[in-house]
């Protein structure tokens, strides 16, 4: 039995979803911050609890060949990064078996899975950043909480966020340190400003500037904002936000502009984006597009589909795939996302596109009395999907759900959940937003196949009146050889089609439906490939 500040020797050989290694003593499972799969550590244990504990490096004995030297001076304090200390190949791998093991173990799917989709530069990727702003020993210091607090790490050096981001953030400092403005106090209330959120355009490069206050106080920060104009050419809003509540969340609901226009945009797939302090927009723009480029993918519009996006943000998604598609109708909470995104529409000339203020699924379980959309795209927030928007998918029946998630457990549940009523995942594939962060998105297309246009078929080898040519393999072992060499399950049915196809007779009317007016789903021809290619093996064709 393991006590608190035992020290042991494991080997670190897994990692969680939150980054933590694991390894295991005497079938005790040790959960260790800031390890690397194939560390051999002595551990401190910190936290015993009934099969688990929790534990500290006390010293590496044999360090991973996945290590490498850390590069950021408040890592080990800084709540953002989890693996600077490790390779990114070795980050993507973890990455990627986070899905897998999500899916099979809340999905409880068995599936085949495209290769992750890694960033080109995992340094100061994200056009957005909100940094805490707080009172110590007098001064106004600002940077990030502290792993699992609310306690700020003075540092504005962050490697995820472009460099401009840390001089304009240096020059506030100095400006409200210079001229008595106080950081904000979470226990006590006290305090004027809470946060500085600044977000910037990928490819216009023009910048945000958002204050976020405990009270209005635009005398104070004009001043300042005509200071930073001149510093930096390419801020071109300045913005009030004001959060008089005492809450975990950043932003209140009051945008009052100090100087410059209302919001700045950016290019996403081709469109030009306006983006409000309020905005939905993913923080790593060229990912992003090609995160929308595999959804596009997976959709593969011909022009006659109606889509509908639901938490559709400021209407990137559905946008960028509106020239292909006979309409889009979007849905999100935020009024001023909403506004954005009719906006973008108008802007981009897009006149198939509308947008609908409402809770995802409130506005999904009212349309789908009216509404039956032939593709419905979500992504949702890393909660994932609420039963009324579930349910509502179901009853809208669409051909195809295209989910993006940057949970991976929440995606498994909500597609094991589509996958009881009626749909099928056909593809699915990683893509990694967020370097050095425990985070990755997942897009998964799930396919159904209409009630009124085909019928379910269920056999058994057992109902097979083989010839002697066919009894060289059985359909387990064609299905079996098929998932192995290709990767994809392939049914009875698709075999048998397969079969008849390349003049392997079956048992009369085994593969035709049982009413006259069925419709039965035809084979895929990449399913029908990994078919052949079995016959072949087991010399049946």
């Amino acid at each position: 039995m393991l006590n608190k500040n035992d020290i042991v020797t494991i080997e670190i050989t897994g990692t969680t979803s939150e980054g933590n290694g694991v390894g295991k003593y005497d079938g005790m499972a040790i959960f260790v911050p800031l390890s690397a799969i194939g560390d051999k550590l002595n551990v401190k244990i910190t936290k015993v609890l009934k099969s688990y504990c929790f534990g500290i490096i006390e010293s590496i004995i044999l360090p991973s060949p996945d290590r490498i030297e850390e590069d950021c001076p408040v890592f080990l304090k800084c709540g953002g990064c989890s693996f600077r200390h490790i390779s990114y190949e070795s980050e993507l791998n973890i990455k990627s078996d986070f899905i897998k093991d999500s899916f099979k173990k809340i999905g409880k799917f068995d599936l085949s899975y495209e290769d992750i989709l890694g960033c080109t530069e995992t340094e100061h990727y994200r056009n957005k950043a909100q940094y805490p702003v707080a009172q110590q020993d007098g001064q106004a210091v600002c940077g990030f909480y502290s792993k699992r607090s609310h306690r700020v790490i003075p540092f504005t050096g962050c490697k995820l966020q472009p460099a401009v981001f840390r001089d304009i953030v240096d020059f506030i400092m100095n400006y409200i340190n210079l001229n008595k403005i106080s950081g904000y106090d979470e226990v006590s209330g006290a305090g004027i400003l809470r946060h500085i959120y600044i977000r910037q355009g990928y490819h216009s490069k023009e910048i945000m500037l958002c204050f976020i206050v405990n009270k209005p106080c635009k005398e104070l920060l004009i001043p300042l904002c005509e200071q930073l104009s001149k510093e930096f050419p390419e801020i071109k809003s300045f913005v009030m936000n004001i959060n008089s509540q005492n809450t975990n969340v950043i932003m209140g609901e009051k945008n009052k502009t100090l100087l410059g226009k209302d919001c700045i945009y950016d290019i996403m797939c081709g469109n030009k984006i306006s983006l409000s302090p309020h905005s939905f927009y993913q923080v790593n723009t060229e990912q992003a597009e090609k995160l929308y480029g595999i959804a596009a993918e997976y959709a593969n519009l011909s022009g006659s589909e109606t889509v509908m996006d639901l938490y559709c943000g400021a209407g990137t998604i559905g946008l960028s795939v509106a020239d292909k598609a006979r309409g889009i109708l979007g849905v999100e909470v935020i009024p001023q996302a909403i506004e954005n995104a009719k906006e973008n529409a108008l802007n981009n000339n897009i006149t198939n596109a509308d947008f609908i203020c409402d809770d995802a699924g409130n506005a999904a379980k009212k349309l789908s009395e009216t509404q039956k959309p032939d593709i419905v795209i979500v992504d949702p927030p890393r909660k994932g999907c609420d039963n009324n928007t579930l349910e509502a998918i179901i009853k809208m029946n669409p051909t195809k759900v295209i989910m993006i998630s940057c949970n991976p457990a929440t995606a498994a549940r909500d597609c094991k959940f589509l996958s009881e009523n009626g749909y099928e995942i056909e593809r699915i594939r990683g893509v990694d937003l967020f370097p050095r962060t425990t985070h990755v998105e997942t897009v998964v297309l799930l396919s159904k196949l209409h009630s009124d246009q085909h019928i379910d078929i269920e056999l058994n080898t057992d109902e097979l009146d083989l010839t002697s040519v066919e009894s060289k393999a059985t359909y387990d072992e064609i299905k079996a050889y098929a998932k192995e060499h290709s990767g994809l399950s392939v049914s009875s049915l698709y075999i048998a089609q397969v079969k008849e196809k390349c003049g392997i007779i079956e048992r009369e009317n085994y593969n035709k439906a049982k009413t006259e007016d069925a419709k039965q789903p035809k084979c895929p021809k990449d399913k029908e490939k990994a078919i052949i290619d079995a016959l072949k093996y087991f010399k049946m064709i």
